[in-house]
């Protein structure tokens, strides 16, 4: 096979693999911000029992495996589907019945379906006692579910079939080639990092906890659920906020740069800041006998 031709099979290859859909929500930085936030909202009884499920390698830090779901992908094949959930293009909506299910049309798998799953499992297997049932693997479970409350708040894991979250939007970053769903994941973040905290990922992840209000917390706990978690709320602000400022002015083959970064930045941390209060408070649902949040 002569030079030219082997170029031209990498290139092809390098083409192929970087068109296909990655599912990761926010990225390591993202889901690591989610869950930081979250332990200080919990409740001592609650943070207890979460450190109680947690494997031996997370040293009692909920955040220290926040991506595990990430990691996992392609070992648990069929956990693919539960990351995210597509909705009809340009509709700015989301319905459960309509949008929950998976490539091959199963429904309940899609990220809204999963969280309601997990929650179900931790909630059926927690009596008042503390005492655990063993059909389900709860560490599985909770680590999912960290992470899928965290999935649903990225704006772009409820976006568009048509172009699968935005995955198939090619743009610059900068000078950098990506896609769209890509920038959401990670490129914001790293960003942000860079210009404002030095590369600080605990930095980012204190000033945007010291952003979060009393009053925020106290309507996230308020939030007129139907059963213990609200994930088709969260998956309706997502969509809407997708189709606002995410696939605004991002059109494919369009370049990225700082107006887009500095706009964009503000609704970035806001849902972060939003996943972690809402990941505690579900976990204070789940595990503690007072519901409400702990006060920071």
């Amino acid at each position: 096979m002569d030079v030219l031709k082997r170029h031209w099979i990498f290139g092809a290859i390098v083409a192929f693999l970087f068109l296909i859909p990655t599912i990761h929500g926010w990225g390591k930085d993202g889901h690591h911000t989610v869950c930081k936030i979250a332990e200080n909202y919990l409740t001592h009884e609650a943070l207890a029992a979460v450190k109680a499920l947690l494997p031996d390698s997370a040293e009692g830090e909920l955040a220290a495996v926040c991506d595990w779901a990430d990691q996992v992908r392609f070992h648990y094949h069929w956990s693919s589907a539960l990351h995210y959930v597509d909705t009809p293009d340009f509709r700015c909506n989301y319905d459960y019945c309509r949008d929950c299910h998976d490539t091959a049309g199963r429904k309940d798998r899609c990220v809204t379906g999963a969280i309601y799953n997990y929650t179900e499992q931790l909630m059926s297997e927690h009596d008042d006692s503390g005492l655990y049932a063993t059909s389900h693997n709860l560490t599985e479970a909770l680590m999912f579910l960290s992470h899928y409350i965290g999935d649903v708040h990225q704006p772009l894991h409820v976006g568009f079939l048509g172009d699968l979250g935005g995955n198939s939007i090619t743009i610059r970053w900068y000078r950098r080639k990506t896609n769209l769903h890509h920038v959401w994941d990670n490129m914001i973040i790293e960003s942000a990092l860079k210009t404002f905290y030095s590369k600080d990922l605990s930095a980012m992840t204190q000033a945007i906890q010291k952003n979060i209000t009393a009053a925020m917390v106290d309507e996230v706990s308020r939030e007129n659920c139907k059963s213990t978690v609200c994930p088709d709320l969260y998956a309706s602000e997502s969509i809407s906020l997708a189709c606002k400022y995410a696939y605004r002015n991002a059109t494919p083959g369009s370049t990225l740069e700082d107006d887009y970064f500095y706009s964009r930045w503000p609704i970035v941390k806001s849902r972060l800041a939003q996943g972690g209060v809402r990941l505690a408070t579900l976990l204070n649902r789940i595990f503690s006998k007072n519901k409400s949040i702990a006060v920071e």
